[in-house]
């Protein structure tokens, strides 16, 4: 099986997001949300809230629940763990996690 190659696509300087928060980017035409936690560790997930369809989920509080790090959404309150995309009070809403990394103090996402 091939491995899968990744188009990298520059959102932002790292320092263009504060720490504990998300930012939404336009990656493709897809809305991505990307959020930097405190020790500088990035995660990038689908922005559409899947119960209202809003793209809003980069505005969410971002907090732990159990080991999980999760983004509240700021409509429905639910929660995505930033690591799966899992919804933990309705999985079938779940959303895509995508690749995000850090090079030269840029953040670079690739859809998955």
């Amino acid at each position: 099986m091939l491995a899968k190659t990744h188009t990298w696509t520059p959102v932002c300087a790292l320092d263009a997001i504060v720490p504990h928060t998300g930012v939404c980017a336009l990656v493709n035409g897809h809305h991505v949300a990307v959020f930097r936690l405190g020790d500088d560790r990035v995660h990038a997930i689908d922005n559409i809230d899947p119960k209202s369809g809003a793209s809003v989920l980069a505005r969410g509080l971002i907090g732990s629940l159990g080991e999980r790090t999760v983004v509240a959404s700021p409509l429905y309150k639910n929660h995505f763990d930033l690591a799966t995309g899992e919804c933990l009070e309705a999985p079938e809403h779940s959303v895509a996690v995508h690749a995000v990394r850090v090079e030269d103090g840029r953040v670079l996402v690739a859809l998955n």
